[in-house]
């Protein structure tokens, strides 16, 4: 009578080796585990802050002074760019009654609360963003009004355009439906000090 599989007691992976052979195959197994260590070791390690990320992490200071009308100065923070942008009155104005934005009212918390108003800042002419699309994280290129590249609708009024994949922000950063972006831009923590310089990295209060 057959037995049933299921009933035979298990027998080692290794039974009816010869012993040179399983030297060779416990040899084989350490080597391998030591390679997988290896690599791990440095993966793992990369994810360890570095002490440049360190201070990265550390707020920057910009004197917006300088910046012009429709200027847009980048700084590096978290290693990301942040931009500080002088808008015209042109811009501006054009905040006002803007159609077809995702999230007109910026309730999704994308900037801290005293960002939180149509211009998303706390001086009206300086907008401070994080210069990444929130789709998949390119950075995007501004496009004046009245500009004849294809990619934007002929009524725009100008903002930011994502050449990746399309998204299009209005000059507060505030996303157009309908766009592979879910979201507005991040505006970072930020506050102005006594000497008129932009801190970016702390948090303020809102301006009047």
């Amino acid at each position: 009578m057959s037995m049933d599989p299921s009933l035979s007691p298990s027998v080692p992976h290794d039974a009816g080796l010869d012993p040179e052979r399983r030297t060779w195959l416990l040899a084989t197994t350490a080597m391998g585990a030591a390679a997988a260590t290896a690599v791990a070791v440095p993966l793992v390690s990369s994810f360890a802050p570095s002490e440049r990320a360190k201070a990265l992490g550390a707020s920057v200071t910009i004197d917006p002074s300088g910046i012009a009308p429709g200027e847009v100065r980048v700084v590096e923070w978290r290693g990301q760019p942040v931009w500080v942008m002088r808008r015209t009155p042109e811009m501006l104005a054009s905040l006002d009654g803007m159609q077809d934005l995702a999230d007109p009212d910026s309730k999704l918390r994308q900037q801290p609360p005293y960002a939180t108003n149509t211009r998303r800042s706390i001086r009206p002419e300086l907008l401070v963003t994080v210069g990444i699309c929130t789709h998949l994280g390119c950075s995007p290129v501004t496009i004046a009004q009245g500009s004849q590249n294809p990619s934007v609708p002929a009524d725009w009024k100008g903002g930011f355009f994502c050449p990746c994949h399309g998204s299009t922000f209005d000059f507060a950063g505030r996303v157009f439906r309908n766009k592979p972006a879910p979201t507005n831009l991040v505006v970072p923590p930020h506050r102005y000090l006594a000497d008129g310089t932009l801190q970016i990295g702390e948090d303020g209060e809102e301006a009047a």
